[in-house]
Formats: structure tokens, sequence, C-alpha cells
């Protein structure tokens, strides 16, 4: 599935317009991932585990929105827009 943020694909033609899809995820954030997070909010650095979430989250939310396109016959799913919010429980993110 080719996916894009692009609104056109150079070489492609569109032929047909199938409709909106979108891909959503949440995780949970861990108690002990969140104090971890919180140390290095501290002394400064990245948190290697909240990133790992929000790649994990993203690439779910990718997959979902690619089987949404298959089921309505689509070989692409261009102009995806990504959004992402952190809350005290954890992380979304939706694709669309």
């Amino acid at each position: 599935m080719l996916i894009s943020t692009t609104p056109t694909i150079e070489g492609k033609t569109i032929r047909d317009y199938k409709g909106v899809v979108a891909g959503e995820t949440i995780l949970g954030a861990n108690v002990f991932r969140n104090l971890f997070a919180g140390s290095r909010d501290i002394v400064g650095g990245r948190s290697v585990s909240y990133e790992d979430s929000l790649r994990q989250a993203r690439q779910i939310a990718i997959e979902e929105m690619a089987e949404e396109a298959r089921k309505i016959g689509a070989d692409a799913v261009i102009g995806v827009d990504a959004d992402y919010m952190m809350t005290a429980a954890g992380a979304t993110v939706t694709f669309g």
C-alpha cells in the first residue's frame, strides 16, 4: 500500500477517489515509565521508552489506515496527516 503525505504521486494518475480512511491508536502509559520520564524531565535527556511507545502507536495507526483503505478497494492513501496527543493516560496517534 502506497501511503503519502502529498496530495499527488509523481508519475501516477488518480483514477478514482474512494473516500476518507483513518487509523487511530491509544497506548497506555506505564507507571514506572512515567516515573522514569519524569526524572528525565528533571535531569534532561530523551525518554527512549516514550519514543518507542510513540513509534509503536504510529505504526499501528498506519497499518489500520492501510487496512481500511484496502477494504474499500484503494491501492494508495494520499494526503495523510498525523496528529499526536499526549495525556496523563498515554499517547494517542491519529492518521487520516
